[in-house]
């Protein structure tokens, strides 16, 4: 018989085996311990080269439920270091919409990482979301229970 855990088991370790061997530009995962709990992953993230955020480093969290892939990662930016990006907020979470109402099962860690790559280098200005401060003072704590309004995709 199929079992769920077994699958979402399976489907980590190989996303975490590939995202070792074949990382986006300046993506690093923290084997040992994604490994070890593989429903925590810590990515280390460095800007590319001749972006707004070339030589910056960036660490992200992603947190699996045993509904994934089927449901989306919880990914935040985590640490001292939170990009200043027009759709990161101070807080670390990411209005990205692959993170909640376009995740696909087909889509992986490895996918995640290269979009947020990409938004963060296609970057033109330095800046908070204009709602930041009221964001972080009444949102939950799990980004996905946010209800995103997808509506800039210049940045």
């Amino acid at each position: 018989m199929f079992k769920q855990s077994n699958f979402f088991q399976r489907r980590l370790q190989k996303e975490l085996m590939s995202l070792m061997k074949e990382p986006p530009p300046g993506v690093t995962v923290d084997g040992d311990q994604a490994s070890q709990n593989l429903t925590l992953w810590t990515v280390h993230m460095e800007g590319v080269p001749g972006t707004l955020y070339e030589g910056e480093k960036f660490v992200l969290q992603f947190k699996f439920t045993s509904k994934y892939p089927f449901d989306s990662p919880e990914v935040t930016f985590v640490g001292n270091n939170i990009p200043v990006h027009p759709h990161v907020y101070s807080n670390g979470h990411i209005c990205l919409s692959i993170l909640t109402d376009d995740w696909s099962p087909a889509l992986s860690v490895q996918s995640v990482c290269l979009s947020i790559v990409s938004m963060l280098s296609s970057c033109k200005e330095k800046k908070r979301p204009p709602d930041n401060s009221f964001y972080v003072k009444t949102c939950n704590k799990n980004p996905k229970k946010t209800k995103w309004w997808y509506h800039d995709d210049s940045v």
